[in-house]
This record gives C-alpha cells, sequence and structure tokens, in this order.
C-alpha cells in the first residue's frame, strides 16, 4: 500500500496504484492521476470513458473490460487504445479511481 495526494485530498492506494476505497475519489482527482498515466489533458471522450467506468462500478460492483467497453460506452475499441494508450480499461480504472478491471493485466 501506498499514499498519494491528488486535489489536496491523501488518498490510499494498492501496490498497483489503484484506489483502495473508491469513494474517496473526485472528478477534480482526474485530471492529475491522468497526467501522472501520461495522459496530458481529459477530452470529452476521455470522460465519457471514466464516468461509464465509475457508474459500471458503481451499479454493477465490478469494472467493465475492454470488451464490454468498446460494446457498451459509446466508444469504439479502437478510439478507447487511441484515449488511453497504455490499456483503456486498466488506465480508465486507475482515472476513475476503481478496482482493477477483472482481467487486466
Amino acid at each position: 500500500m501506498t499514499t498519494a495526494t491528488y486535489a489536496g485530498t491523501h488518498v490510499i492506494l494498492n501496490d498497483e496504484g489503484f484506489f483502495t476505497n473508491p469513494a474517496e475519489w473526485t472528478e477534480a482527482m482526474a485530471p492529475e492521476i491522468a497526467r501522472a498515466l501520461g495522459i496530458s489533458e481529459l477530452t470529452d471522450r476521455h470522460w465519457q470513458v471514466i464516468r461509464f467506468m465509475r457508474n459500471e462500478y458503481l451499479t454493477k460492483g465490478t469494472a467493465p473490460s475492454v470488451r464490454a467497453l468498446g460494446k457498451t460506452s459509446g466508444v469504439s475499441i479502437k478510439e478507447l487504445y487511441q484515449l488511453f494508450p497504455k490499456g483503456p480499461a486498466k488506465t480508465a480504472a486507475m482515472i476513475a479511481g476503481i478496482p482493477k478491471p477483472i482481467g487486466c493485466i
């Protein structure tokens, strides 16, 4: 476990860098997390994916896989990889402050 500070709030992260308590996340934290992951600016399309990820997690208890994202988020798999080049589901989940999706390496 490690700690990080985003938008002036200290949060606990697991060994892979995911929030241990997703309820601590705020939208103000997302741009800072994204920059730390190499994404300089969050566009409306990024936000569409981030909000979709959070909503799926909050309603279903798990984050969607890349395949599910591509089918149900309104953003194609090709575009997901353009938005989140280091792995769409994993990176978007980190920025969204939710646990790593099942099946992500």
